[in-house]
């Protein structure tokens, strides 16, 4: 369908994609963003019927290194399930993206556009574009909340790899934003990984810095409420050793205060 203005508000909301899926509806959206200075794009799934009183639960699924918010929409599968649990899903990009955002031309796939790793960038070139911690706690999940009748007290957040990472450190870092926390595959020890460690050099100027984002150091130190966090991992991983780690982020959660 051609674009289209949604949900209330004064936000610049356009539909590029409409589609049925498990008896709900599967979107696409583009809108401008005052945290990225940039146009962003992110899938949502909304279950069929009406929100419950007080709004629709929702799932925040952040994408991993090279992806968009459509591998999980067209790769998943996760519709059948969030429509029979009635649960919203909301997806953004992985960054910002386009003329005038830096790093689409980095020639490395763990760097740049698609690879945010969910963090505000403090140094150049990054920093005034790649915001993405404040794109989505700040911005994204409140214009959802707005547009497609979200509750905003029960929202959990989830995500593969890169995003896993996000998923963790976002919630470690936010305390009481988000209700639950689940994450596949994810870089659990980035200041220790080669991904992370270029990353945080690239866009905070350190892998020390990096350690205010990094969910086995944040974990240790946790005080926020307490729930259970979810790792899904394969063994035969080929990233497990080197990039991975959940074991030290098993032993980060054993030493958390209590």
């Amino acid at each position: 369908p051609p674009p289209q203005t949604a949900g209330g508000g004064t936000s610049d909301l356009r539909l590029l994609l409409e589609r049925r899926a498990a008896g709900g509806t599967q979107l696409r959206f583009v809108h401008t963003s005052a945290a990225t200075k940039s146009e962003m794009k992110f899938s949502v799934f909304l279950p069929p019927g009406e929100p419950p009183a007080g709004g629709w639960p929702s799932l925040l699924f952040l994408g991993g290194l090279t992806c968009t918010d459509e591998n999980v929409v067209y790769k998943s599968g996760f519709q059948a399930h969030a429509a029979r649990l009635g649960l919203a899903v909301v997806c953004p990009d992985t960054s910002p993206r386009g003329s005038g955002v830096p790093g689409g031309d980095t020639g490395d796939f763990a760097l740049g556009q698609g690879a945010s790793f969910y963090l505000d960038a403090t140094e150049a070139p990054w920093k005034e574009n790649y915001r993405m911690e404040s794109y989505v706690r700040d911005e994204l999940l409140p214009l959802a909340a707005e547009s497609f009748g979200l509750d905003l007290t029960r929202v959990g957040i989830t995500g593969h790899s890169m995003g896993g990472h996000g998923a963790l450190s976002l919630f470690l870092r936010n305390p009481g934003v988000f209700k639950s926390v689940s994450a596949l595959a994810p870089i659990c020890n980035p200041t220790q990984s080669p991904w992370g460690k270029k990353a945080f050099e690239a866009y905070l100027g350190s892998a020390e810095a990096g350690k205010a984002h990094d969910a086995t150091e944040l974990v240790a130190t946790y005080k926020g409420p307490r729930v259970p966090i979810l790792i899904d991992q394969g063994t035969a991983d080929d990233f497990l050793a080197t990039e991975l780690l959940p074991g030290h982020f098993q032993e980060g959660s054993n030493n958390a205060p209590d």
